[in-house]
């Protein structure tokens, strides 16, 4: 069973950047690593997900053109670049694994692990 550890929250200001890493611990096989966030008082939502390979990538439309997602599958990590970041982004953020690598945008609920979250926090 695959652990999710989730690492480079913080408080910035707005229009810093920040990324946040998904280092996957044990475990065996191949999966998609998606990327959602709880802003206060909200619920869950998408942010952004990578298949396996890496050749497919998919955002939601508020981060798209200020995050970039990917991963190195060697060092079992999943990165997610965030730039430009404004008060509207704070939240904590989680990432989860998709083992189907393939359903991975059909809702949350098909993950199959999730990480405890790292916490962002953008000031105006």
């Amino acid at each position: 069973q695959v652990k999710l550890v989730e690492t480079g929250g913080g408080v910035v200001e707005a229009g810093a950047s920040l990324n946040l890493t998904c280092t996957s611990i044990g475990g065996t096989g191949s999966f998609a690593t998606g990327w959602f966030r709880r802003r206060p008082g909200k619920d869950r939502e998408f942010v952004a997900v990578i298949n396996w390979s890496g050749g497919r990538k998919h955002y939601a439309d508020a981060v798209r053109g200020r995050f970039t997602v990917s991963r190195d599958n060697i060092e079992r990590t999943t990165s997610l670049q965030m730039n430009d970041l404004k008060p509207e982004d704070t939240a904590v953020y989680y990432c989860a694994a998709d083992y189907s690598d393939s359903r991975y945008l059909l809702g949350a609920h098909v993950y199959d692990f999730w990480g405890q979250g790292t916490q962002v926090t953008v000031s105006s």
